[in-house]
């Protein structure tokens, strides 16, 4: 069967995990009568979250936990990826027992696989620091005390090389005596027919049947021993998602909820009757939700055809998120379009009374430098830039930046913001000298360069961003800022800056600074062509990266200040939308400790209100700001009537650095 997607008949859009073991459930959808109905594109499953979650695709091979993340979506039946015992591709590999480990080095291809982990070393209360790396590097990074979670292909690889090796399903099944789970289908709800469901079981049965050749063909690329790759088909890995299966991921579920490491979660499967009729269109039906609350007891119960799934309300929501729960995608988007400004105000407000709960809100005195406004990105939001050669585009002299960082140290200030336009002709050398300077002559902490002024460097030297940052960590720098974030969706960076780069890139940029020892704070810009979805999707890819780096310090957002020189019209705005995203940020981003309230965008009026909303921070006295005020929105106090306001609003005020440490004491 065809459906519409935009006035347009389209195949089901089908993504497939390209690993091994996910090859005999997807194999035959490669082939006639499949592809005449189905479009199958594989991927890394950190990309089939990113893609399902960005609307890309109907349906997708999905890491549980990542369906757990997107939340809202259906369980195709019977179908899964499972093991009952030792499983040989995800395990944790070293030199020395686990317990002896003092860090991990995480292949972030499947965040189930994360979270088990995770889950499983709590549980021998075991806590080693984590870092996020490519499968190679993070095989390459163990030695001594360092060990590296493996998945994959990958793991399989490398089965033999190291003495010790947990083996995470075998672990799991000593914990539970459960299977596990790690990837099932999931589709968005609605896109999936009976037939569709009929065409996926029917992939599956004749995947069973081509085990052997599945396995030879792998044996001819990797070189691997076809019999152990056909044993691993055939005896490590559970195709079939049956009673104690299904058991064994409403634990995984709920155990990581518990841990705050993934969103509460239900189960809403697809069941189709006759599926023994391939391509049939038997009745649809939904099985009834199972909470998590109680696994055991809510699995013994009979599924009930023909049921609607009853989704938590706004209020349940809100107050899951008021205590700490995590939030999926699906509900912070409903509670970021439905709930009341009122109801988001005072969730958020009891979030940050539970994190900072002494009534204190925090500033910093510093000075934010735009160095240079010649850029090549062009982008359509941004009022300051001038192309390279144009008659207005300048580089502040060191007489003209000496001048400014002096008045900063008389004003007692502690840190300089510098960000610039990505200028073709200041190399890594002008950065390098620059940064020295300001530290030999000013001793001011740096704030400095973004995401994409970093990769700009690195593209113009053409050096790892790793050895850029490291050579400008080398050089003074103490922490990065988050500008050019705007919204974390290519979707939508593509129409408003098509020449920055893209979300993965600004990530794994600030990944890179993180592991480096670097802090940095996280931003959002909203208000262009994004959406609700868009908006909350950003939280979730920073609260994701937050997860892997604890390297965010702070989150500050602000709506698109399009009042003079832009080339786009504004979409969604307002005090009121500020507010809204803002306490969502608060309710989102439940690992990072801090919300600023963007009074040099919304008027300190506005920030004010914003404590109430979230916030804990009132960010930054701002000598000068060029950015935002060539736009027409231009905002300026002081310490001391930024004190007055942090008083007025019923909180004592502090003084801090670029990483939150207190420099006064609250008055």
């Amino acid at each position: 069967m065809f459906f519409e997607r935009d006035g347009l008949v389209s195949r089901l859009r089908v993504l497939g995990v390209e690993y091994l073991n996910a090859r005999p459930l997807w194999q035959a959808l490669t082939e006639p009568p499949a592809t005449d109905r189905m479009e199958l594109r594989l991927a890394p499953p950190s990309e089939l979250v990113r893609a399902l979650s960005e609307g890309e695709a109907d349906v997708g091979l999905l890491p549980v936990a990542g369906a757990a993340a997107i939340g809202d979506l259906e369980l195709v039946p019977g179908m899964a990826i499972a093991a009952r015992g030792k499983v040989r591709s995800v395990a944790i590999v070293a030199e020395r027992p686990v317990s002896e480990l003092t860090s991990i080095a995480l292949d972030l291809s499947s965040r189930t696989s994360v979270v088990l982990g995770r889950l499983l070393l709590a549980r021998r209360k075991l806590t080693p620091s984590f870092f996020g790396a490519p499968p190679e590097k993070a095989i390459s990074s163990v030695k001594g005390r360092t060990g590296a979670l493996v998945i994959g292909d990958a793991a399989l690889e490398i089965e033999q090389r190291f003495p010790y090796r947990l083996d995470l399903a075998e672990d799991w099944l000593e914990w539970t005596g459960l299977p596990f789970v790690f990837a099932a289908w999931f589709a968005r709800p609605g896109v999936m027919t009976a037939e569709h469901v009929a065409m996926l079981r029917t992939a599956k049965q004749i995947g069973l049947t081509r085990l052997d050749s599945i396995a030879k063909a792998h044996s001819e690329q990797t070189g691997l021993s076809e019999a152990s790759l056909r044993d691993y088909l055939a005896h490590a890995i559970r195709y079939d998602l049956g009673d104690d299966e299904v058991r064994g991921l409403v634990r995984f579920w709920s155990e990581a909820a518990s841990a705050r490491l993934l969103p509460s979660c239900s189960l809403v499967t697809h069941a189709a009757v006759q599926v023994g009729a391939p391509f049939m269109a038997p009745e649809r039906a939904i099985l009834e939700s199972i909470p998590l609350a109680n696994p055991e007891g809510a699995m013994n119960r009979a599924p009930t055809s023909n049921k609607t799934h009853q989704r938590p309300s706004l209020d349940v929501l809100l107050q899951r998120a008021a205590d700490g729960e995590r939030l999926s995608l699906a509900e912070g988007t409903r509670l970021l379009r439905d709930a009341s400004l009122f109801e988001l105000g005072l969730a958020a407000d009891a979030v940050r009374r539970r994190k900072h709960p002494h009534g204190v809100v925090t500033y910093i005195v510093d000075r934010n430098i735009n160095y240079t406004n010649v850029c090549t990105t062009s982008c359509r939001f941004c009022a300051f830039y001038r192309p390279v050669g144009h008659a207005e585009g300048y580089v502040l002299s060191r007489e003209a930046l000496a001048r400014k960082l002096q008045e900063v140290v008389n004003a007692g200030g502690v840190q300089i913001l510098l960000q610039g336009g990505l200028n073709p002709d200041l190399r890594i050398g002008y950065y390098e000298d620059l940064f020295r300077w300001i530290k030999k002559e000013y001793g001011l902490g740096l704030h400095a360069l973004s995401p994409e002024e970093i990769l700009h460097i690195a593209r113009l030297e053409n050096l790892p961003v790793a050895t850029v940052t490291e050579r400008l960590r080398d050089a003074g720098l103490d922490s990065v800022p988050g500008g050019g974030a705007e919204i974390l969706v290519d979707r939508v960076r593509k129409k408003i800056a098509k020449a920055k780069c893209t979300s993965g890139e600004w990530l794994s940029v600030m990944r890179t600074a993180h592991h480096m020892g670097l802090r940095s704070t996280a931003t959002m810009m909203f208000g262009t062509v994004d959406t609700v979805e868009d908006r909350a999707l950003h939280f979730m890819k920073i609260r994701d990266l937050q997860d892997e780096t604890s390297g965010f310090t702070a989150f500050f957002c602000w709506d698109f200040q399009f009042e003079n020189g832009v080339h786009m019209a504004p979409g969604e705005h307002g005090t009121h939308l500020y507010l809204r995203t803002q306490a969502m940020a608060r309710l989102m981003l439940d690992n990072v400790d801090h919300i600023g309230a963007s009074w040099v965008t919304q008027g300190p009026g506005v920030g004010q209100v914003a404590l109430r909303f979230g916030a804990d921070d009132f960010g930054s006295v701002m000598f000068e700001e060029s950015v935002v005020s060539s736009a027409g929105t231009a905002f300026g106090i002081d310490a001391s009537k930024i004190e007055s306001r942090i008083r007025d609003a019923g909180f004592r005020s502090v003084r801090r650095d670029v990483h939150y440490n207190w420099l006064t004491d609250p008055i």
